[in-house]
Parts: structure tokens; C-alpha cells; sequence
């Protein structure tokens, strides 16, 4: 596969203030695709973020496998960092964030009112790789549309702080990606979930990669999503694609078909899926922090 790269200006120059604004900031909301959860983190935020408190946020639970989410919540937690899994676009669980940020801050927030401080104020900083829905994650969390959202990479471009309440406060950021993926696997990944502008990755590439992980993740849903049996199911890849193209009405033009294999992993149509585990990292954990 040719390496997928990705780094927009606005990117370079947003690293750059989110490392100035960080002495605003009491806590970090870390918002990652609940699909794939360490593919979906900017490994450069580690070294940005440094000691200051996390909440790792794990969006897009309804599309993801339950079963391992709780494994990346239990990992995240035994890594010192808290972590909730929530629905951004139907707000499930949101109002739990001010609450886990508040609790993360509770010594401070002690002191402050010692020192006659009423209402004590936690600001927080919302950073994430594009696409993983940090913005719906704010406008659910104040009621209103004021960070721009939009389904695909790079929507927003500054940054503004965003009210909750008289006592939390958000910082928006751009998504940022980082220039050079060493592990050509997780361009994949975020190619097939959308994190990645599709202009800068083939599409044949990616749809092969989706069929094949899913054939070997979730055989059975991708069977029941594309109507095969277990002849089709006994194809190699290559001969799958052909057939699933077939099979769909596009005859020889496979584009298509992993155009359809892409977008269907996307919108949920092959189920409830996570491409990764924390025990597939377990080699580099000494080097993520």
C-alpha cells in the first residue's frame, strides 16, 4: 500500500497552540474513534499533554464492539488516565464529562474555595486526531451549534473556548494528525474509518484491507451484511472482491466495490466492529508515554 501522509498547514501551526494554551488548562479531554482507539491518538500529544490530568474519551461507541471497548476503558484506567466511553451524536453519557473533570480536579477545586473562590472554574482543552467528533462532542455539551461539525477531516480550523456551565469551560481544536505514520497499519485503519481525507489514499487499497480484517475480525457479520454463503466465504480475497463486485452490479470496475466496502464500514453497515485490542500494542506500551 502506498503511505498514506496527511498533514495540512493549519495542522502545524494548531500543535503549536495547543502547547501555548495548555497553561490555561486544568484538563485534557482526549477524544479518540472507539473503532480504534490507539490508531486513533496523536502520539505527539503524549509529549504536548505531558503531566496534566486526562479523561480519555471514547467516541463513537454505538459502532463499536462493546466487548472490546471495555477492554480499552480498562486499559486507559490502569494506565492512570480516567476513560468514558459515550455516543456524541445521540449524547449518550455527555453529562457525565463535566462531572468526571470536576472529580479529576476536586483538590483544586478545594483549595479554591478555601480561598473564598464560590464557583470554582475547570477549563479543559478537547484535542484529537480529525474526524474522531470532537466538535459534536461540544455543541452537545452546550446545547448549541457552535463548534462546526461536519463528517470528514479537517472541519475545524481555530480554536474557541466554549462554555458548559458557569464552572466548566472547553477549548475546541483543530484536529491534528501527525506527519508520518511508522506503521503503515494504522494509516489503514484510519483510512477505512474516516479520519483521512479520501483524496489521499486509494480507495482499491483500503476497501481490500476492510474486506480482508473483517473477514478475519467479524466473518459473520460481513457474511450476513454482503449475502454470502460459505463457498464465497472460501474465496481468497482477491476472488472475493471480484465476486462482491459482481454480485453488486458493478461488473469489472472494483473501485467501486471497495468504495462500498468503505463507506459501509463507516455509516455501521457490517455491524458493531473494533479493528484493535490493547494487547496489540503491548510491545510499544513502554514507549508511549
Amino acid at each position: 500500500m502506498a503511505q498514506i501522509q496527511w498533514f495540512p498547514g493549519h495542522m502545524a501551526k494548531a500543535r503549536k497552540e495547543v502547547q501555548a494554551r495548555l497553561k490555561q488548562v486544568d484538563v485534557v479531554l482526549e477524544i479518540v474513534d472507539a473503532r480504534v482507539p490507539e490508531s486513533s491518538r496523536n502520539p505527539m500529544m503524549n509529549q504536548i499533554v505531558g503531566q496534566k490530568p486526562r479523561i480519555m474519551v471514547l467516541n463513537k461507541q454505538d459502532l463499536a464492539d462493546p466487548a472490546k471497548t471495555k477492554l480499552w476503558l480498562d486499559h486507559f484506567r490502569a494506565a492512570g488516565d480516567e476513560a468514558i466511553a459515550i455516543d456524541a451524536q445521540h449524547a449518550k453519557r455527555l453529562n457525565q464529562l463535566p462531572a468526571l473533570a470536576k472529580q479529576l480536579m476536586a483538590a483544586k477545586i478545594a483549595k479554591q474555595k478555601a480561598r473564598g473562590i464560590r464557583n470554582p472554574a475547570i477549563r479543559a482543552i478537547c484535542i484529537g486526531i480529525p474526524n474522531v467528533g470532537k466538535s459534536t462532542v461540544l455543541n452537545r455539551l452546550v446545547h448549541k451549534n457552535i463548534a462546526v461539525t461536519g463528517n470528514r477531516p479537517g472541519v475545524t480550523k481555530n480554536q474557541q473556548w466554549l462554555a458548559v456551565d458557569d464552572t466548566f469551560q472547553v477549548l475546541d481544536t483543530p484536529g491534528i494528525l501527525w506527519p508520518k505514520f511508522e506503521d503503515e497499519l494504522i494509516g489503514q485503519k484510519l483510512a477505512l474509518t474516516g479520519a483521512i481525507a479520501d483524496a489521499v489514499f486509494q480507495e482499491d487499497t483500503v476497501g481490500m484491507f476492510g474486506l480482508a480484517t473483517f473477514r478475519r475480525l467479524y466473518p459473520e457479520q460481513f457474511r450476513v451484511a454482503y449475502g454470502l454463503n460459505a463457498t464465497d466465504m472460501a474465496l481468497s480475497d482477491s476472488d472475493l472482491m471480484v465476486h462482491l463486485s459482481q454480485k453488486n452490479g458493478f461488473g469489472a470496475d472494483y473501485n467501486r466495490m471497495a468504495e462500498r466496502i468503505i463507506f459501509d464500514a463507516r455509516q455501521g453497515k457490517l455491524g458493531r466492529y473494533t479493528l484493535e485490542i490493547p494487547a496489540d500494542f503491548e510491545a510499544h506500551d513502554d514507549d508511549a508515554r
